[in-house]
């Protein structure tokens, strides 16, 4: 799917009447470590004053230790916020394939990182997706690019009263 047609662009026209650009910085398959060193350059070319956290999904597709993975999406919300911006974490869920214990342990990772850096955390977006096989691409874990103008409008719901209420 090419990127003017995924959700953040769609968001990104939404939000041009507020002043409020949106930058997709995702890379298609990257972990959550990727990110992290993608980071500091992002943070320097953008100056962001929101950042949406969404990562962690493909480490939880690898199987990577949910200790690992919380502890990359820590120092990743510790940047964020050194970057005098806010951070925004995104609530990930795994298939429930990958069995209950791995994926409870690693659904947790999300709301115990937003309470311990008190920080706002946003319900997995996908849930309503899932529930649209039309939305879906073959591989039944990403949206296709009939999915995007939902999200982007799920997205602008969800992100609007946490961007207003921190620029107060």
């Amino acid at each position: 799917m090419s990127a003017n047609s995924a959700w953040p662009a769609k968001l990104n026209e939404k939000w041009q009447a507020k002043q409020i650009d949106v930058v997709n910085a995702s890379i298609s398959g990257d972990t959550a470590a990727q990110g992290l060193a993608r980071l500091p350059g992002l943070l320097a070319q953008h100056h962001p004053r929101w950042v949406l956290i969404e990562l962690g999904g493909n480490d939880g597709l690898r199987g990577f230790a949910p200790q690992t993975i919380s502890e990359t999406l820590g120092k990743i919300i510790t940047q964020v916020n050194a970057a005098n911006a806010q951070p925004v974490l995104m609530q990930i869920r795994l298939p429930p394939n990958y069995g209950r214990r791995y994926t409870e342990a690693f659904q947790a990772i999300y709301p115990q990182l937003a309470e311990k850096y008190a920080i706002p955390l946003l319900p997995f977006f996908m849930e309503e997706v899932y529930l649209k096989p039309q939305w879906m691409q073959d591989d039944g874990i990403h949206p296709n690019p009939d999915a995007q103008p939902f999200i982007a409008n799920w997205m602008a719901e969800k992100l609007a009263p946490l961007l207003v209420k921190h620029e107060s």
